[in-house]
C-alpha cells in the first residue's frame, strides 16, 4: 500500500456534517434517522439507527459520563396479578388486549422506547402498582 492511499483526504464540509453527527444524541440521532426515512426514503441498511461513536477515547469530551435522559422500559415480571399487568400494558402501549397479553407472557418486554426519565418513572409506577416488575435501561 503505498502512502497516498493510507491518508485520506476530506472536504471541509464532509468534516463538518461527520463531526456534527458525531457529536448527536441518541433522540437527535433517531429524529435524524426518521427524518431521513420520511422525507427522503433513505433507510439504514442493517435496521439500526445513525451510527454513533462509543463515548470516551482520548479526545478530553468532558461530557462522557453525562446523566442519562432517555430510558427503555422493559416489563420484565408480571407478578401474581397478570389480568392487571395486561390491563395497564395495554393502557399505556395502544396495543389490542390480545398484544398485551402476548406482551406481559413474553417477559422480557419492552414497553416504552427512548422515553424521558419522568415518562420512564410514570410507566414504572403504574405497572408496580398493578403487581408488576420493570426495568429501566
Amino acid at each position: 500500500m503505498s502512502e497516498e492511499t493510507a491518508v485520506a483526504e476530506y472536504s471541509a464540509e464532509a468534516k463538518t456534517m461527520g463531526d456534527k453527527i458525531a457529536e448527536m444524541t441518541l433522540k437527535q440521532a433517531k429524529e435524524l434517522s426518521d427524518y431521513l426515512k420520511d422525507v427522503h426514503g433513505i433507510e439504514p441498511a442493517a435496521g439500526g439507527g445513525v451510527v454513533m461513536a462509543a463515548a470516551g477515547g482520548g479526545d478530553g469530551g468532558g461530557d462522557a459520563a453525562a446523566e442519562q435522559t432517555e430510558f427503555d422500559v422493559i416489563l420484565t415480571s408480571f407478578g401474581d396479578n397478570k389480568l392487571n399487568v395486561v390491563k395497564v400494558v395495554k393502557n399505556l402501549t395502544g396495543a389490542s388486549l390480545m398484544e398485551a397479553k402476548k406482551m406481559v407472557e413474553g417477559v422480557p418486554a419492552k414497553l416504552k422506547e427512548q422515553a424521558s426519565k419522568e415518562d420512564a418513572e410514570k410507566v414504572k409506577k403504574e405497572i408496580e402498582e398493578a403487581g408488576g416488575s420493570v426495568e429501566l435501561k
